[in-house]
């Protein structure tokens, strides 16, 4: 074994226990994970278990039995785990490593105890691991790895020290965070690429190893151990872990308590002028939010202690009083921030749910409210699944299901590779099944065993008889985004759509039109072929964007005489015209069948892109780099600026041919550009 190899086994080692000790697995998206607490060890700082006691009883004292259970919830959850599924999960870095069957049992028994143990609330969990009956082939693990890599006496205690001693990474955290407010940490959660998460990271990578003073950050250089590899492992086993966010929300919560609330003194009465009296001391004052992080807080409301489990179904049980109080409380705090009449959202968290079908009604009182008071929705969130409802077009009570399907539901129809679980969607208005709404709902589906795949195929499908229909989405970190104008069963797949004809065109558009097929926006003209050279027609272009951007809206209308209420594109044509994305040759003619030009198209894509970012500016001077701009028509031209101000269209020697006819090839690229428009 090289002593690289070597190392990294006593990293691997130490990350397990120090991750573990700190509160939260490797795989958690809660406070710890966020901090960068990852494959790290140090130097040992004294640690006094005896006191880790009181720690844990100061943590701990500030949760609700609710919380409690939380964490016990989740400790049941780890210890379920198998061994084999330990193993896959933890496959990215392992293959790494050089490990012996033997080693890599201790290591995860090692693991698996550890953060078990600080998932006990009730119990001074932390010195669990003095009793364990494998205390001492942990201790023999670490001390032969550390002697292997070089750091001398690696101990199960050097472990602790390394997080709960005088000067560990616990330590050195809370001095960075102490003052922050509750709203602070939440949006560090959010944004891990933030300045301040950066910074706490820091902290972490430039440790060193115990003796050797090597740091993490040179290490995992050298090792050639990627951030990508860390975070595959990461996502795997949050995937694997249902509880476990709500677990680190839970102890996100008790730090903050415990540790990083300012207190501020109280008036000493005997000091002259503060008026009679004797005594002194202190109080623990919340910290002063900003507008800002006031609206962000009104914005979620915390139902999970209104879930009612019954013969497997979980159902809320809203209070119509608590529910439109918090509807008006979102209001104040968007008035307080100047964000009055924009489009508010708010989010009823259901926590962590066990039973396979949820059920949240709505009441008539509770839409209404919601209308009221300026909210344009009301979101439900539970397990990384959230629904967002428009709710200006109800005006009655309504009633949201989803159910965790088995998978066979989508793999007994395709071999294609799921990537998130299977959900079955519901909604029901005045107690009547509705299956299509004139205003899309939003689905945002968690993903799951993504190691491997290559998430720009990844497309959320809709099961519909017993096939598959491709709706595309939009990736947002491990989730995938879709507005949807029908309910259905869903789940996200890998698309890998390949055709035989593109190899000309491969170098410069290949990749683009493999992702765009696999979004379901553009498709194939039969036989495994996609005719990349073949020209575009104005409807199949206004498809290919409103399946792009996921516009699709059924309730949408057009009056073009030329195209008929039962043709394919005209819903798509609907949309278009009604969003103003796409214009007829006058005011009753669309010419579907017409192809469109290279500016023409560039006009649409920008419309489209303008629709959805309203705030995105436009350069009009952008023109001026093709040699032939003064060819582009006076109203195409805002378009073709806009598009390639941002890169959205491009020219070719200088020049921009905006007359020519687009192929198919050339819309593939810009409808790809498009859907990663930022």
């Amino acid at each position: 074994m090289t002593l690289k190899k070597k190392l990294v086994v006593s990293t691997l080692a130490v990350s397990m226990a120090a991750v573990a000790v700190a509160g939260l697995p490797l795989s958690s998206k809660g406070l710890a994970a966020q901090f960068g607490i990852v494959g790290t060890a140090s130097a040992a700082t004294s640690v006094d278990f005896a006191s880790l006691k009181e720690r844990a009883t100061k943590l701990y004292s500030t949760l609700t039995d609710a919380d409690k259970q939380t964490l016990r919830d989740f400790r049941t959850e780890l210890q379920g785990l198998s061994r084999e599924q330990l193993e896959k999960d933890f496959a990215p870095v392992l293959a790494q490593l050089e490990l012996s069957d033997g080693q890599k049992s201790t290591l995860f028994d090692f693991y698996l105890e550890v953060v078990s143990s600080i998932y006990t609330p009730d119990l001074s969990a932390v010195t669990d691991i003095l009793k364990s009956p494998n205390y001492e082939a942990y201790q023999a693990l670490l001390k032969e790895i550390g002697k292997q890599a070089g750091v001398t006496d690696l101990s199960v205690e050097e472990v602790y020290s390394f997080i709960f001693g005088s000067n560990g990474v616990e330590q050195k955290l809370i001095n960075l965070l102490k003052g922050k407010s509750e709203s602070d940490l939440i949006d560090l959660i959010a944004h891990p690429n933030s300045e301040l998460a950066n910074k706490v990271k820091g902290i972490v990578l430039d440790s060193t190893i115990g003796s050797a003073n090597y740091s993490l950050r040179a290490s995992l250089a050298e090792l050639k151990i990627t951030k990508d590899m860390i975070s595959a492992t990461k996502n795997n086993v949050e995937s694997t872990l249902k509880n476990e966010k709500a677990a680190a929300l839970v102890l996100a919560k008790a730090y903050y308590n415990a540790y990083l609330k300012t207190s501020t003194p109280t008036t000493d009465p005997s000091t002259p002028g503060s008026g009679s009296g004797s005594g002194s001391g202190s109080i623990t004052t919340p910290p002063v939010l900003t507008v800002d992080q006031k609206l962000a807080a009104a914005a979620t409301y915390d139902v999970s202690k209104l879930v009612q489990v019954v013969d497997g179904k979980a159902t809320v049980k809203l209070v119509d009083t608590d529910t439109i109080n918090a509807l008006a409380n979102l209001a104040a705090a968007a008035k307080a921030a100047g964000k009055e009449g924009t489009a508010l959202t708010l989010t009823l968290n259901l926590g962590t749910i066990t039973a396979p079908t949820v059920e949240v009604p709505l009441s008539k009182a509770i839409v209404e409210a919601a209308k009221t008071n300026g909210i344009a929705n009301i979101a439900v969130t539970f397990n990384g699944v959230t629904v967002t409802i428009p709710v200006s077009q109800f005006s009655t009570a309504i009633a949201l299901t989803v159910t965790t399907a088995k998978p066979e539901v989508v793999t007994s129809v395709t071999k294609l590779k799921l990537a998130s679980d299977v959900y079955e969607f519901g909604l029901s208005v005045d107690g009547v099944a509705t299956s299509t709404f004139k205003q899309p709902i939003t689905i945002k589906l968690p993903l799951k065993n993504t190691d491997g795949l290559d998430k720009e195929l990844l497309s959320v499908a809709k099961l519909v008889y017993g096939s598959l229909q491709f709706q595309g989405g939009v990736l947002d970190g491990e989730f995938i985004v879709e507005p949807r104008d029908t309910f259905s069963s869903y789940a996200v797949l890998e698309n890998k759509v390949n055709f035989t004809d593109i190899a000309s065109v491969q170098a410069w558009a290949g990749k683009q039109i493999q992702v765009v097929a696999a979004k379901g926006a553009i498709e194939g003209v039969g036989e495994g072929k996609f005719a990349p050279k073949s020209n575009v027609t104005r409807a199949e272009f206004a498809k290919m964007l409103i399946r792009a951007l996921n516009l699709e809206n059924n309730s949408a209308v057009q009056s073009f005489n030329d195209v008929s209420s039962s043709a394919w594109y005209a819903p798509y044509v609907a949309v278009a015209a009604e969003k103003g994305i796409i214009t007829g040759r006058s005011a009753d003619k669309f010419d579907p069948n017409a192809t469109i030009t290279r500016a023409e198209m560039a006009t649409m894509i920008s419309r489209a892109v303008k629709s959805i970012h309203p705030a995105a500016t436009t350069n009009v001077t952008a023109i001026s780099q093709f040699s032939d701009a003064a060819k582009i028509s006076a109203s195409l031209r805002d378009g073709v600026a806009f598009a390639a101000d941002h890169n959205l269209v491009i020219g070719n020697a200088g020049k921009f041919n905006p007359n020519d006819t687009a192929t198919r090839a050339e819309a593939a690229v810009i409808i790809y550009r498009t859907i990663n428009f930022k």
